[in-house]
C-alpha cells in the first residue's frame, strides 16, 4: 500500500536554521542517505523538499475558468517541507520511516524529532462513488 510522509517544519517566515555548516551538512547527507536507502529497498516512490512557504500561492478558478491566485501565507503554524511517497507492506512499516525521518540530526546532531504525517493514498474513489 502507498503512503504519503509529510514532513511539517518550522514556522513559516523563518529564515532556514542557523546551524554551523557540518550540522546542516549532516542533516542533508541523512535525508540523502535515507532516500538512497528506501530506493535501494524499493519502498520510495517519490521525495521532493519543497520551496518555503513565501513563494506559495493559493489557486482558484476564476468564473472564466483563468486561474486567479491569492498568498503568500507567510502566518502559518508550520509549513511541509517536503514529503516521501512510499509502497509498503504495512502502516507499521511506513510508521517506522516516518520515525527514521523524523529523527533527522539537527544542530550539534540532536535529533530534530519533526512531526511527519503519515497518510494512506488512495488508488482510486470508493467502488459505490465509481
Amino acid at each position: 500500500m502507498k503512503y504519503i510522509l509529510m514532513m511539517n517544519t518550522m514556522k513559516a517566515g523563518q529564515p532556514i536554521p542557523d546551524w554551523p555548516a557540518k550540522d546542516f551538512q549532516a542533516h542533508i547527507q541523512f535525508m540523502v542517505k535515507l532516500n538512497a536507502d528506501l530506493r535501494e529497498s524499493g519502498e520510495l516512490v517519490a521525495a521532493e523538499g519543497l520551496s518555503f512557504p513565501d513563494q506559495a500561492k493559493l489557486v482558484r478558478a476564476g468564473r472564466d475558468g483563468t486561474p486567479v491566485t491569492d498568498g503568500v501565507f507567510p502566518e502559518s503554524k508550520e509549513f511541509l517541507a517536503g514529503y516521501w511517497i512510499v509502497d509498503v507492506d504495512s502502516p507499521e512499516r511506513a510508521y517506522q520511516i516516518a520515525a527514521r525521518a523524523s529523527a533527522a540530526p539537527g544542530k550539534n546532531g540532536e535529533p530534530l524529532n519533526m512531526p511527519i504525517e503519515v497518510r494512506p493514498i488512495m488508488s482510486g474513489p470508493p467502488p459505490d462513488m465509481a
